[in-house]
């Protein structure tokens, strides 16, 4: 567990080292195991296929710690996830301004085969009910830069929401200004399927993070993380959504509920899915 003290104090539990354990080890145990999260037969993650983070800290010769390894994605900047060409559409799409702009982070991302084509597995992971329960986006600084970027994202959500309402036949209220984070995961979703990128949408509770209990519950069991997903989403699309496959520009875009048994212990993964 020496790997885990290299982590900033703030990244030592909950889902960050979890996910780091998922993405540890050979890429055979790696693709194995993000194909089982997965759980459905038209998706495979195969040895090749390329994901973020890449696992456990690396200790170095001297005693300190290379944490490359543990880097979150950002699709804008993710190289071996997408190409330079799409990595800069995205950016554009969802920033007025660069410099100094910020894109959303993912838990885990990963190229992978779904029905045969080179698509994408995106996972948004949560420990505990509030983690998921409060989201939001700040208010912009006080710079042209920042104010620029805020109404970018905006449009770019409403754009999405368009799109996705065109493709599903249903209604959508994903928004910037409420339930930011899951709103921003359909969006991107939906522009990577405009790009021609078959989704995988994972939201991924992690049960039993007891030392989480501090910030709020933990998730005790599959059924109990299902229906905080499902409360939380209701005002966003129809709970048919989840499990569906939306097609958007002859390209799927699938979101998915599962949960995990991922133990902070000395083992390094002994992962349980549930669905």
């Amino acid at each position: 567990m020496k790997w885990l003290s290299a982590l900033p104090p703030k990244c030592r539990r909950g889902s960050l080292p979890r996910c780091l354990l998922l993405t540890a080890g050979t890429n055979e145990e790696v693709a194995a195991r993000l194909t089982k999260v997965v759980a459905l037969d038209s998706v495979s993650i195969a040895t090749t296929d390329s994901w973020m983070p890449r696992g456990l800290p690396i200790e170095n010769p001297d005693g300190s710690w290379n944490l490359s390894t543990t880097k979150e994605p950002k699709l804008g900047e993710a190289e071996g996830i997408l190409s330079s060409t799409d990595r800069s559409a995205l950016t554009s799409w969802w920033l007025g301004v660069r410099k100094r702009a910020n894109t959303p982070n993912w838990d885990i991302a990963s190229t992978c085969s779904i029905r045969g084509a080179k698509g994408l597995l995106l996972i948004e992971a949560k420990a505990h009910v509030r983690e998921l329960c409060k989201e939001g986006k700040n208010e912009p600084e006080d710079s042209k830069g920042s104010r620029r970027n805020h109404a970018r994202i905006g449009e770019a959500i409403q754009e999405a929401r368009a799109g996705l309402e065109c493709a599903s036949k249903v209604s959508w209220g994903i928004s910037r200004d409420s339930h930011y984070q899951m709103s921003n995961r359909f969006a991107w979703s939906w522009r990577l399927a405009e790009l021609g990128y078959p989704v995988v949408l994972v939201y991924l509770g992690f049960l039993n993070a007891v030392e989480m209990a501090d910030r709020s519950a933990p998730l005790r069991d599959h059924r109990h993380w299902e229906n905080i997903v499902r409360r939380h989403s209701e005002n966003l699309f129809p709970p048919t959504i989840w499990g569906d496959s939306i097609e958007v520009n002859g390209r799927s875009i699938v979101s998915l509920i599962r949960s995990v048994k991922q133990p902070l212990g000395p083992t390094r993964t002994s992962t349980a899915i549930q669905f």
